[in-house]
């Protein structure tokens, strides 16, 4: 079975090799152990997603569960996407400092932390950074973004509206 296949959780984490496979693992533990109440973990797009159920926030541009995190194994490295971290200027100013006073070196795109070894990602801050935004605090921004963004402003301009 393929990631991109995987049904569930466990089924994803067997996909990849097992060195992978115990990296995703451990991530997905650290997430579970730190998610605030209210976001549930689920499979989405061949990732292990974390987000708000559309029982809770039904009005998400997509008709998708509001995506808060995502793990998933890729080509080349392992991925950790972190929503909140994109979509606050404030919240990827943060991250980036903290992860820099690690010595870890991030490779990181708009959302997406990319990792070889399980080594390269300081935990604890993975930790933190997903525990730092309840479930309201996260959907008022959400909110933000989507009303500066209806007024025809760029996604950029949009973000920092929304910090």
């Amino acid at each position: 079975m393929s990631e991109a296949s995987a049904q569930t959780p466990e089924g994803m984490i067997a996909a990849p090799p097992p060195d992978r496979a115990a990296a995703i693992s451990r991530v997905r533990e650290v997430i579970l152990t730190n998610l605030p109440p209210g976001y549930r973990e689920s499979m989405q797009s061949g990732m292990i997603g974390y987000g708000i159920p559309l029982q809770r926030y039904p009005d998400t541009y997509n008709g998708q569960p509001l995506a808060y995190a995502a793990v998933a194994n890729q080509k080349n490295h392992m991925a950790l996407y972190l929503m909140s971290v994109y979509g606050s200027p404030d919240e990827e100013r943060w991250f980036r400092e903290r992860y820099a006073a690690t010595g870890k070196k991030l490779d990181m795109g708009k959302a997406c932390v990319r990792f070889k070894r399980l080594e390269d990602l300081p935990l604890d801050l993975i930790g933190e950074t997903i525990a730092r935004t309840p479930v309201d605090r996260y959907i008022a921004g959400y909110e933000a973004v989507r009303r500066a963004t209806a007024g025809g402003g760029s996604r950029r301009a949009s973000r920092a509206k929304a910090g």
